[in-house]
């Protein structure tokens, strides 16, 4: 792969990591997508390999996330209904309100479907910050998962 194609891959990835942390964009899809594309067409062992871990790094954050975030949620007893409302009104308030929206819909979906379950604001607000945690959650081994990949590719770079 010439160099400008290795720039390219470096802005997906560049794209792919803020796509995490702003969740907007599926990132780590597009960063493993960009790398995996890079190691096929750069070939040989070293390419391969990184290709080979790419793929195990994204599988295993794409599982871990919703294994840590489903346990966070368990322990907090937010049960899996909240979370579709809250995910449900999270869409809607992304095309309603620009930027922020998403975020927005979300806490509101999560707490009033506590409310309306429990009766109890209290338990509802308890039940949307251990949402919002669990989502952190999955934003954090997301951008690990994302970081691993990007760091085997700038190995590869490296030994090309």
């Amino acid at each position: 792969m010439g160099t400008l194609g290795e720039v390219v891959v470096g802005l997906v990835v560049l794209v792919g990591l803020v796509g995490i942390v702003v969740q907007v964009l599926p990132g780590l899809f597009l960063v493993a997508g960009a790398v995996v594309a890079w190691g096929v067409l750069t070939g040989g062992a070293v390419g391969w390999t990184v290709v080979v871990f790419t793929v195990l790094a994204t599988g295993a954050a794409f599982v871990g996330q919703y294994l840590l975030a489903g346990r966070h949620l368990k322990r907090a007893g937010v049960p899996f209904v909240t979370m579709v409302v809250g995910g449900i009104l999270g869409i809607v308030g992304f095309f309603l309100i620009p930027v922020v929206g998403l975020l927005v819909g979300f806490v509101l979906g999560v707490f009033l479907a506590e409310w309306l379950r429990s009766g109890d604001h209290r338990t509802a607000w308890r039940s949307t910050v251990a949402a919002l945690q669990a989502t952190g959650l999955t934003i954090l081994v997301e951008l690990a998962g994302a970081l691993m990949t990007t760091t085997a590719w700038i190995v590869g770079l490296l030994l090309t």
